[in-house]
């Protein structure tokens, strides 16, 4: 075992274990509370749960796939249908929308010319929703990994920039204000207004193909090595599924070209590329930078990027890992996106700790998740230092927590 590998074993083997019995107890009131979080949320009419029904009255595409993966877990059949509600908003093209609007006839150009749904899209989760469903036992139509192909095609297709997927506005990474933008925002002060008005500027400078998807935009472009991650997960493990070595060698691929031009050496963890616009900040260490241990084939790397989740000074902490370092100009434990906790990110980071066969971590990694979105009460994000609930509440993608991956 390497010294990264030691580190994470023995900083996660340090934190204090509740008893069997407490755990039971534990984890038996957070599935009852998951389970009224998300039957509260479904929309009978349109198959799907809300996130926050006064902050998010629509189906978002990352956390729809989420609420498959808890529906999942929970042995609830409404996960295919969470499923095919997703898939439901996609184009011909393959292109899955971030958002369908819950008026189907609903424009609103702030997010693009396409009615009923946005221009934009999200990181494809939705082909670790599938294989959710598939363990738990559930049949599964042949058609929805079809459609999980094409989607990912589509990307493929849409968005392969010298051998990275990019994004082109920031909304994509489900990641909306971090602080990897600030140098295109040009501020490294975080103030809703001044967000506001960089995203709907970023709307208007991006270019739309024919069936209204966006494409490419004038004064935006970046590949982000959470995205990347996330893509690079989902095509290996369509890849399995369908037993398909072409989706394995783009997984492969992707993953050389995040280790080739994203490795940040200073901060033992991956960066983001900008190619249009933006500057330093794409190297500002946030704990995303780490998903890419969920593909890359250097296991020296990825143990060095996922020690930090057991290092107090830089990710590890009381309620789950901070978005920064605690020891970072820019770290703020209770300020959106520049140092809180995230449900979702926890998930796919426990994913990436079980890939690495550091199952302690991946364990601890779920005990502060659970034990934070029980005194969160479902929050959407939360103070990584206290576990005190932000955002909107309840979130519906806090959910997650009743299936994270690894416990020994």
């Amino acid at each position: 075992m390497t010294g990264a590998g030691r580190a994470i074993r023995y900083a996660a083997t340090m934190a204090t274990a509740p008893s069997a019995e407490q755990r039971q107890r534990r984890d038996t009131t957070l599935r009852e509370r998951a389970f009224r979080v998300l039957d509260g949320a479904w929309r009978t009419t349109g198959g799907y749960c809300w996130p926050n029904r006064r902050t998010y009255p629509h189906l978002w595409l990352w956390d729809s796939c989420f609420h498959a993966i808890a529906w999942a877990a929970l042995g609830d059949e409404r996960a295919l249908r969470e499923i095919d509600a997703v898939f439901r908003a996609q184009l011909p093209s393959g292109f899955l929308p971030h958002i369908r609007y819950a008026d189907s006839n609903r424009a609103d150009r702030r997010r693009g010319p396409l009615r009923g749904v946005s221009s934009f899209t999200q990181p494809p989760v939705f082909v670790r929703a599938l294989d959710a469903i598939r363990q738990a036992g559930m049949p599964i139509p042949d058609h929805f990994f079809e459609r999980a192909a094409q989607a990912l095609d589509c990307l493929w297709r849409d968005r392969l920039r010298d051998g990275l997927l990019v994004i082109i506005h920031p909304w994509e990474t489900g990641l909306d204000d971090s602080p990897r933008w600030d140098s295109w925002v040009g501020s490294h002060r975080w103030r809703r207004r001044r967000w506001t008005r960089f995203d709907r500027f970023l709307v208007t400078q991006t270019r739309y193909a024919e069936d209204g998807r966006g494409i490419d935009n004038a004064c935006f472009l970046a590949a982000p090595a959470s995205f990347n991650a996330i893509a690079a997960d989902a095509a290996a493990l369509l890849g399995t599924l369908l037993g398909d070595t072409a989706w394995r060698q783009r997984a492969e691929a992707l993953a050389a070209a995040l280790d080739e031009h994203a490795w940040d050496d200073d901060e033992q963890l991956w960066r983001d590329i900008p190619l249009r616009g933006g500057g330093d900040s794409s190297r500002i260490p946030t704990v995303d930078g780490l998903l890419p241990a969920l593909c890359t084939r250097d296991r020296s790397r990825a143990a060095a990027a996922l020690a930090q989740l057991s290092d107090p000074e830089r990710f590890h902490a009381p309620f789950g890992p901070r978005y920064l370092p605690r020891t970072h100009p820019l770290y703020r434990p209770g300020q959106y996106w520049r140092g809180p906790a995230w449900p979702p990110l926890n998930y796919y980071l426990a994913l990436a700790a079980v890939r690495n066969g550091y199952l302690h971590l991946s364990a601890d990694l779920a005990e502060r998740t659970r034990n934070a979105v029980l005194r969160a009460r479902f929050a959407e994000y939360w103070n990584p230092e206290t576990g005190r609930g932000l955002g909107a509440r309840p979130q519906t993608w806090a959910t997650i927590a009743v299936a994270f991956p690894g416990d020994p």
